[in-house]
């Protein structure tokens, strides 16, 4: 643990912060507890497979020797459900007793008989359809079941139960208001009678929490808030006299592991808000980008370990933890691992929160009006992404991981989009490799323009852009847990977010982009089969066993934020499967720039669509495109007044995509900002909400 943890750890006695409303006598669902604690076998009953996370089967049937004789058994539709631009199909399904259960973008929940792909039943949720204080789009990272019901986070931030045979709603309980800017996006954690929640909505103003629900009846046990009050443990590492901490973000992304013999919960946390401007949070800024442990019962602390101190990068720890015992110096340890945005494993022992390996606090470059931390945590072993950005045309200057900036575009390896982002990481304890999935990607940071804070509005100073050009990649790399160096890796066409999975047979499953679901040799790296599903494929797979029969299945229906096709279908392979490939989709852009369209940097980014003259106002969401600004390019003579308008029924804004020389702020249903252009050149903007709209100004 670094210098600015162990400073920390003395302060044990001030935990002040957490809020427990203790219920005696939980009754647990024995069988899936079970489960839970034990390897995972014919079902996948929670999103990491077991309480650890390890997405490690035990099922062998399937191996190196007849992978290539895999075909699909089934493809089912989801009859329309999270299919469209907006939505992304990230969850992964779980099995119990030859029954499926997944759940859409869209947060709408099947049953389906998980040996044909019949639906048995379907939940249609309520969610309200105008919600867009979401970072990411409209995303559901999966479910949770127990005491005969299935657990689920709704994009409104209610967490609700589900009746397991009938779909019925048992129980919802709201854990905030989704008009403050508060969202649930990750699969909950069942265990022993409670449920475990995390909250989104980092880049909005809010304050990040756990939460832990009676699994019965909803009511809320206890929150363990992820930014400290004033007064609190770690409120020394905010401004003292202000309310920053109040909406500092360090929002919880993912799925927390569980070890029942310590009886501790593990999690990690998001991005600081606000993201890129220190100047008004100086410190450490605690809990953000951090590994933090609690006991599962209270919610009282244990540890922490803060992987990027004063965030301004956007390098949130967002991969869930995984749960490993291994062998360092021939001494048997509890460990622990979380693949960052950094590039980087964190590998600490889950005991104490302390490295198992080494991690050195380093000095870094300065900028004193961000308030920037002296030092940085540097974890010993290989990087699976680069660390180092190229300059760009357009750009003055590039630098490596933790370069500062301020008002003058840097360009940064790796990108707050980069790394390792929701991707789940799965350990082998056969090969004692972890399986990282990673992104290749510079991002331009600015500290320039403001957003105020305002309930359920972006908040932030600043901007992180992909450079309209730069080359979009990814890596997938083995990972060795004894030495956090790299055994074998390959690189990627196209940006992984969707994690794999990997079984006793010696294979690693894992969906690209472009539709391809992979086979890998577990030890080499080898590819072994390949199968074109015809959609996105950007959830992580699954595996289990019907009727002796093993199945590997992974929902396919794209990922908004990578550009791939979307869809609403899950698919289940078998060694018996009849059905072959489909034809591929359109396939992801791999530069920086929005899909489908021209790419290169620096001319002719827009150079299929009609450039327009004597316009004055530029409509956002109009016509029923909700993702567009119309006109898209427009030419004007320098003095010209442009009025933005947004039609739409969601927060838009039009912000610069190079120097942020402007920006209209964030305009809801029916407001205008009108923008003066007195200065020739050429213009490109974004919506930097939704990212993927693009328009072009042309001043003569």
């Amino acid at each position: 643990m670094g210098s600015h943890s162990r400073r920390l750890a003395t302060w044990l006695t001030t935990l002040s912060f957490i809020f427990l409303v203790i219920v005696p006598g939980l009754a647990a669902d024995q069988e899936i507890d079970r489960q839970l604690r034990s390897p995972i076998g014919r079902d996948w009953v929670t999103n990491g497979g077991n309480l650890t996370n390890q997405r490690f089967s035990t099922l062998n049937q399937i191996d190196p020797s007849n992978v290539a004789q895999l075909k699909g058994a089934w493809m089912a539709r989801l009859n329309g459900s999270g299919f469209g631009a907006k939505y992304s199909l990230e969850a992964s399904p779980l099995v119990k007793n030859g029954i499926m259960y997944v759940i859409t973008g869209n947060n709408d929940v099947f049953a389906l008989n998980a040996k044909t792909g019949a639906i048995l039943w379907e939940h249609w949720s309520d969610v309200h359809q105008k919600i867009s204080a979401l970072c990411c789009g409209w995303v559901n990272r999966g479910l949770a079941m127990g005491e005969g019901l299935l657990f689920f986070g709704q994009l409104d931030a209610n967490v609700v139960a589900l009746d397991m045979k009938t779909g019925k709603v048992a129980w919802k309980t709201s854990i905030e208001k989704w008009e403050n800017g508060y969202s649930i996006t990750s699969a909950p954690l069942y265990y022993d009678g409670i449920v475990y929640s995390g909250i989104a909505g980092g880049e909005y103003g809010v304050r990040g929490r756990l939460t832990a629900l009676d699994a019965k009846t909803g009511a809320i046990l206890w929150r363990w808030f992820t930014v400290p009050g004033p007064g609190e443990f770690g409120s020394d590492t905010w401004p003292p006299g202000t309310d920053h901490a109040m909406r500092g973000g360090a929002t919880v992304w993912n799925t927390p592991a569980l070890d029942p013999e310590l009886g501790l919960i593990y999690f990690v946390t998001g991005n600081c808000g606000p993201n890129h401007d220190g100047s008004m949070r100086e410190g450490d800024n605690l809990f953000c980008s951090s590994m933090i442990a609690l006991k599962a019962k209270t919610g009282q602390y244990v540890w922490h370990f803060q992987q990027v101190h004063h965030d301004l990068w956007n390098y949130d720890a967002s991969s869930p933890m995984v749960l490993f015992d291994t062998v360092i110096n021939g001494q048997p340890r509890k460990g622990i691992a979380e693949a960052g945005h950094t590039g980087w494993l964190y590998i600490l022992d889950r005991t104490n929160g302390k490295p198992l390996i080494g991690i050195e606090e380093r000095p870094v470059p300065q900028e004193p009006r961000q308030k920037t931390a002296k030092t940085q945590p540097f974890p010993l072993g290989d990087a699976t992404v680069p660390q180092c950005a190229d300059l760009l045309p357009g750009y003055d200057k590039a630098g490596c991981i933790f370069e500062p900036f301020w008002e003058n575009p840097v360009l940064v390896q790796p990108s707050g989009d980069g790394g390792t982002n929701w991707s789940p990481v799965p350990y082998s304890p056969d090969t004692g490799y972890f399986y990282v999935s990673g992104t290749v990607r510079t991002s331009a940071y600015t500290r320039s323009g403001t957003r105020d804070y305002v309930p359920g509005r972006s908040y932030g100073r600043g901007s992180q852009v992909t450079p309209i050009g730069s080359p979009m990649s990814g890596t997938f790399t083995a990972i060795a847990s004894t030495t956090n160096k790299i055994v074998w890796q390959h690189k990627t066409p196209y940006r992984l977010g969707g994690g794999a999975t990997v079984t006793a047979g010696g294979l690693v499953f894992r969906g690209e982009p472009d539709g391809n679901l992979l086979a890998l040799d577990a030890k080499t790296g080898k590819e072994l089969w390949r199968f074109q599903t015809g959609f996105g494929a950007d959830a992580p797979p699954v595996v289990y066993e019907v009727d002796g029969e093993q199945y590997v299945a992974i929902a396919t229906g794209g990922n908004r934020l990578q550009g791939s096709a979307y869809g609403d279908a899950v698919w289940a392979f078998s060694l018996k499967g009849q059905l072959g490939p489909l034809w591929p989709p359109p396939p992801p852009s791999t530069v920086g720039g929005p899909s489908g369209l021209p790419q290169r940097w620096p001319g002719i980014l827009m150079a299929s669509k009609p450039i327009e003259t004597g316009v004055v106002t530029v409509k956002i969401g109009a016509n029923n495109e909700e993702y567009s600004f119309s006109p898209v390019r427009i030419q004007i003579t320098a003095g010209t007044t442009i009025t933005f308008t947004n039609l739409g029924n969601q927060i838009h804004n039009a912000t610069p995509y190079l120097k942020p020389e402007w920006d209209t702020g964030d305009l809801a249903t029916g407001e205008s900002k009108a923008i003066s252009f007195t200065r020739p050149g050429v213009y490109y903007y974004l919506c930097t909400p939704h990212p993927w709209m693009y328009g072009q100004i042309i001043v003569e």
